[in-house]
């Protein structure tokens, strides 16, 4: 009984009867109004005609405005006005002041050495596009004077991250979609308040919806009663939005400025195989040491000052001198973060430039292969023209219905050459693109149209670094647990 009563006053079911009022509230008003039929009809059907203006006219992907534009045709009298309501990235202007506030300052802690840059260009000067790109539209710099190790699983980013948050002594910045109580939350959060109680600056972001189920209601006030700084992101509240869409997607960890690991895991269970939801849970991460670390620290301040008030002198947070010479210098670094908030699919975009300039071979993992026809088209090019495409999927998805768009995507690359293969494990949730023995990018992106359009994205790109040839040989390992996907399965 005590748990029938909880669940029926959980956060879930009373704001999911909340947005249920509020849209038997609109049907009523639209019944009551139905004697003016005509009229009705005829002011919604201009609304609809104006919104179907506004999308072609905006800036944005076609398949993001065809999907709009058919059911404002078919629907005339509800398409125009859930657009209205729910369609764009709506930004108040005080919203919009604070981003260029905060995008200046930001731009002020960042700022690209030129002599890498120009380092770079002599080597190879589409890497050096690239980053160009990166810095210019993410103004997230590239490095050199980083090492970078690749971590192929829950298991050792769990073990890695345990180990270098016991050697804070400055701060630890938290940073993730989805955080739940168990093995893996426990053993970290004892760290955590053993840190704080040393006098480190320990904070925590954690994203609403993405624990929602997972954590308490007022968690955050918890975590602050142990003396850790607490923020959540984007509550969500019980009123029909668009902005319940945007959603911090990012997974990032970092030690006093020297130390970060960012990569596809979540801090649950399910992600080091303690609990098995979906079969053997398959991700990864990137461990990275060194000067690039500070792009990580700048991106966790940035969201900081966003949902506190700008107030962070981000300086303050530059990893002391003597860190520097610990880790030598292992290829090209350069962490970037993606924004829903703007109208440059970052992380698309270095997608794009990676599968273009492919010579030999495109090797991707990915949970979610939901694409739109830029980034088909792309694929389809690459192995029309001799690259050796593949790519990895679950075998077990996490949800029927977009497991089953994913699939009704493999026809028409595999017909094209793209090798496409399943984990048959259980669930790849590892987000890795890995190209030619040169490129590779860990991070939080799915190839799908939420991670690329909707949600705060973050990603290392990296050139010519040990890491990248281990990212190869875990890919190819994962290759004989996988079975390949033939147009006959499709």
């Amino acid at each position: 009984m005590r748990r029938l009563l909880k669940n029926l006053f959980s956060r879930v079911v009373i704001f999911g009867l909340a947005i249920l009022v509020q849209l038997i509230i609109l049907i009523l008003i639209i019944w009551h109004f139905s004697n003016y039929f005509a009229v009705f009809y005829g002011v919604f059907a201009l609304i609809s005609l104006v919104a179907v203006v506004i999308i072609v006219n905006s800036r944005g992907n076609p398949a993001y405005k065809i999907a709009w534009i058919i059911p404002i045709m078919l629907f005339p009298i509800f398409g125009g006005l859930f657009y209205l309501m729910f369609g764009g990235n709506k930004t108040s202007r005080k919203s919009k002041r604070k981003m260029e506030l905060i995008s200046q300052k930001t731009t002020e802690a960042l700022g690209q050495n030129q002599d890498i840059l120009d380092q770079l260009d002599k080597e190879n000067q589409g890497a050096a596009n690239q980053a160009r790109y990166i810095y210019d539209y993410s103004y997230y710099p590239v490095y050199t004077g980083t090492t970078s190790h690749y971590l192929s699983s829950g298991e050792m980013k769990f073990e890695c991250l345990l180990e270098e948050l016991k050697k804070a002594e400055r701060y630890i910045f938290l940073e993730y979609f989805i955080i739940e109580q168990g093995t893996m939350w426990s053993a970290i959060l004892d760290i955590l308040v053993e840190k704080a109680q040393q006098g480190v600056d320990v904070r925590v972001i954690y994203d609403d919806v993405g624990c929602l189920l997972k954590l308490p209601y007022g968690y955050d006030r918890y975590l602050e009663s142990l003396g850790i700084k607490c923020r959540v992101f984007n509550p969500f509240r019980p009123v029909l939005s668009v902005r319940l869409n945007n959603r911090d997607h990012r997974k990032i960890a970092v030690i006093d400025g020297h130390t970060a690991i960012t990569g596809g895991i979540n801090l649950a269970d399910e992600y080091i195989n303690e609990v098995a939801r979906f079969g053997h849970w398959k991700d990864t991460s990137i461990l990275i040491q060194g000067e690039a670390v500070w792009n990580l620290v700048v991106m966790f301040l940035a969201l900081w000052d966003w949902l506190c008030g700008i107030k962070e002198d981000y300086e303050e947070f530059k990893p002391l001198p003597e860190y520097a010479e610990l880790f030598t210098s292992d290829g090209y670094v350069q962490p970037f973060a993606d924004s829903p908030l703007d109208d440059e699919s970052v992380s698309q975009s270095v997608f794009l430039n990676m599968i273009g300039g492919a010579k030999r071979y495109v090797y991707i993992n990915t949970p979610y292969l939901i694409l739109d026809n830029e980034m088909t088209t792309a694929l389809c090019l690459a192995a029309k023209r001799g690259v050796d495409v593949r790519i990895v999927t679950p075998r077990i998805g996490d949800r029927w219905f977009v497991h089953a768009v994913t699939r009704s995507n493999y026809e028409v690359l595999i017909e094209a050459g793209v090798r496409i293969y399943e984990y048959t494990p259980g669930f790849m949730h590892a987000k890795t693109f890995v190209v030619d023995d040169q490129f590779a990018v860990v991070g939080t992106i799915n190839l799908d149209y939420r991670s690329l359009y909707l949600h705060f994205e973050c990603g290392v790109w990296l050139y010519k670094t040990q890491s990248v040839l281990e990212i190869k040989e875990d890919y190819l390992q994962t290759l004989t647990v996988s079975q390949l996907v033939t147009l006959a399965d499709c």
